[in-house]
């Protein structure tokens, strides 16, 4: 491990100074970052621990919405009262995430902050990975590629500067993403907010920039609209066993049924690309029709358009198609305890 400096945050202010600096990292439960100090990918300067930060409350606001500290860590946040019974799809994903001690240490904050788990990027042995050293290009093109993308990816070749195929691992995400919420940051230079659609990016050309963030801004929290999805929700997580193990597809999906009809949902994908994969145009075809098998796989058929795969996960396709509708389908049955298939 590369030698580093330390210092504990106690007040906002002093984070924020201290994580302005060239080369630092705001370190909260550490369960993805130190990890990659040890495999030499991560080589921060300095760490700003912010486990002493003040950031740790679920409030409700006076409109109905939710905002979650950025320090809650996610076993308390899946088992928080209005997590459970207002946002059932949040408190399923969390659950479905890592195993419970690693959901005792991960944070609200950091859980956006997770890297991609992409082989080519962890092991430094391979020289060919633009998110690790950019320009390189990409070797998980003709590699082994079976977990990677098949949705927002960029792929100009193995030997281009701007390709990538990697995803994103985060559970979590996926249902913060459907259900459209919002990322409060600060910094010495203010404070901001950023729609969670926004916040993590596609490779594009510049893979090795995977959010919003600007440098030395440190995520605060998490703002949630007023419950829709309260009795309508399903996570439903695709993964090759049913304990610790990433999701080659998940699928988050809410429902809001009025008199036999759609009213409005939340719909995004898990596993397919470097960001949790939403599309309003899907969401808008399902308003208004009844929530039937044919509905569901149109609306499938929206979100998986454009999809490409590669030697070892063109299955993924159809397998996220499938999946689409059967969270949907279990979603409208007022199924809220999501699963695994």
């Amino acid at each position: 491990m590369n030698s580093f400096s330390y210092e504990r945050a106690t007040a906002p202010e002093q984070a924020f100074r201290a994580g302005s600096k060239d080369g630092a990292k705001f370190l909260a439960g550490g369960t993805n970052l130190v990890d990659l100090m040890k495999y030499g990918v991560e080589k921060p300067t300095t760490l700003v621990d912010i486990n002493h930060l003040d950031l740790l409350q679920v409030t409700s606001g006076p409109d109905g919405s939710t905002r979650i500290g950025a320090m809650v860590r996610n076993s308390d946040l899946a088992d928080h009262g209005v997590i459970k019974t207002q946002y059932p799809l949040l408190s399923q994903a969390l659950l479905s995430g890592a195993s419970p001690q690693l959901r005792n240490m991960a944070t609200t904050g950091g859980n956006l902050m997770q890297r991609t788990r992409c082989y080519y990027f962890t092991d430094v042995s391979f020289p060919a990975c633009n998110k690790r050293i950019p320009g390189s290009g990409c070797a998980a093109i003709q590699g082994y590629n079976r977990i990677h993308a098949i949705l927002g990816q960029t792929d100009r070749g193995p030997k281009s500067g701007e390709s990538c195929i990697a995803t994103h691992p985060s559970d979590m995400c996926v249902a913060l993403a459907a259900l459209d919420a919002n990322v409060e940051v600060e910094s010495t230079k203010g404070k901001r907010t950023i729609s969670f659609a926004e916040f993590h990016r596609l490779p594009g050309s510049t893979p090795w920039i995977e959010t919003a963030l600007r440098p030395g801004e440190l995520i605060v929290a998490v703002t949630l609209p007023p419950a829709r999805f309260s009795r309508n929700a399903y996570y439903l997580k695709v993964r090759d066993r049913n304990s610790y193990a990433f999701a080659l597809i998940s699928v988050a999906a809410g429902l809001e049924v009025a008199n036999g009809q759609i009213a409005s949902a939340g719909l995004a994908l898990g596993g397919v690309a470097l960001k949790p994969w939403r599309m309003t145009e899907a969401e808008k075809a399902l308003q208004g029709k009844a929530p039937t098998p044919e509905a569901f796989r149109q609306a499938a058929e929206i979100l998986l358009r454009g999809a490409h795969g590669y030697e070892h996960n063109t299955f993924k396709i159809e397998l996220a198609k499938q999946s689409v509708v059967r969270a949907l389908t279990l979603a409208s049955r007022g199924t809220t305890e999501g699963g695994e298939a």
